[in-house]
């Protein structure tokens, strides 16, 4: 074969969105509790502020600099300054995406067969990152007793010699779980006696549904071990047209230093992040706010609505969530999740995701976006119910 083995991913429609697409060649009216897209969960964007953010005249001039512009560094920093935590800019990197963000990282820190623990559940994008990287992907579970945890026993089994990093997504994708005060610091013992570096994923940080004085927001302010705190403009800012996220590093300066010189390496290799949005990263971030203030008012909403909504179908169990932007639903096993997709699909005109998109290590559950539109998200919650109750 002349391709690569990399990306030899069955593309082929699953059952699920094979369903999907027949409904709306029927003509059907689907109510999508799966959207995740803000820029098409119908918010007020403020265009005047976020065009006019792109016309700055310096943008027609190109100067490339490995980190970012100082300036869209300065204002990442005063980010983080307004969360009260203080990044020196140069501690901070500029990628394209969180997504890229992540294949730096996988090229700084590991080579081919080394391998990054990951949590379970999470994401699935992490396993395309790293076939593309070449890296190989280890699961440590997430534990849920009434709320999430980090399971640090199961974390020193899952690592090996190969390990060389530890993925924390914080607030966890789709749990919705913030890592505690007190699971940091044997994240970081634990890290530090094994050398591994830890890679924060925060880009729902800022949707946390309540004060909680044992959450941790950030690792930007880590100091015993080597650490990378990842966001950008797509979930902060409700803009992932515009392409830009940041790595933070923290840990100890010398280490820091290295993996900055390191970083650099690669961004000069790709200067991927575009200077219109660097120029404009300061007015983004103003603009975005009066997004994200939206944003968080409907996720709450919605969490609310669903909460109410179970009342009524007590097989249904909502396994409560911290922040972010989704929902989990333990459901009766008396269908497969598979089939609890397929006939809210097919008899109620309601998507929702099944549990093993997100790698849940056994059934039934089903992951709702907390995004949705109003009034789409409480009829398709009524009708799931509605479902449940058969």
């Amino acid at each position: 074969m002349m391709f690569s083995s990399r990306l030899g991913w069955d593309s082929r429609p699953n059952r699920l969105a094979a369903a999907l697409q027949a409904r709306r060649r029927a003509g059907r009216a689907i109510l999508d509790l799966t959207e995740s897209n803000p820029t098409r969960a119908g918010f007020a964007y403020p265009g005047a502020e976020v065009l006019a953010a792109l016309s700055d005249p310096r943008s027609l001039r190109y100067d490339p600099a490995p980190a970012g512009s100082i300036e869209a560094r300065e204002a990442v920093a005063a980010y983080y300054a307004g969360r009260g935590q203080a990044v020196e800019p140069e501690r901070i990197l500029l990628t394209a995406s969180t997504s890229e963000a992540y294949a730096y990282l996988f090229k700084v820190l590991a080579d081919p067969g080394d391998q990054v623990l990951v949590p379970r559940p999470s994401y699935p994008l992490f396993d395309f990152l790293a076939a593309l990287e070449s890296v190989k992907l280890i699961p440590y579970p997430l534990v849920y007793d009434g709320r999430w945890s980090l399971d640090l026993e199961a974390l020193a089994r899952a690592s090996t010699d190969r390990s060389r990093a530890v993925i924390l997504v914080n607030p966890n994708n789709p749990t919705g779980s913030f890592l505690k005060k007190r699971e940091l610091e044997g994240l970081v013992a634990f890290c530090r006696e094994r050398s591994l570096a830890i890679i924060s994923d925060e880009v729902f940080s800022d949707y946390a549904f309540g004060p909680d004085a044992e959450r941790v927001t950030t690792l930007a302010g880590v100091e015993g071990v080597l650490a990378f705190c990842l966001s950008g403009l797509s979930k902060i800012a409700g803009l992932p047209q515009m392409k830009l996220g940041w790595i933070v590093t923290a840990g100890p300066a010398a280490a820091r230093a290295q993996a900055m010189e390191r970083l650099e390496l690669v961004a000069d290799t790709y200067l991927s992040v575009g200077t219109p949005v660097q120029c404009a990263l300061p007015r983004l971030l103003a603009a975005g706010a009066a997004v994200r203030d939206q944003i968080a008012r409907r996720v709450r909403e919605n969490l609310d609505a669903l909460r109410r909504a179970l009342t009524s179908a007590p097989a249904c169990q909502l396994l409560e969530p911290e922040g972010g932007w989704y929902a989990i639903l333990r459901v009766p096993r008396t269908r497969s999740e598979e089939e609890w997709c397929l006939e809210l699909v097919e008899h109620e005109d309601v998507l929702v995701q099944p549990g093993y998109f997100y790698d849940f290590e056994s059934e039934a559950y089903l992951v709702a976006s907390l995004l949705t539109a109003r009034a789409a998200f409480d009829e398709g919650v009524r009708r799931l119910v509605s479902r449940a109750k058969l």
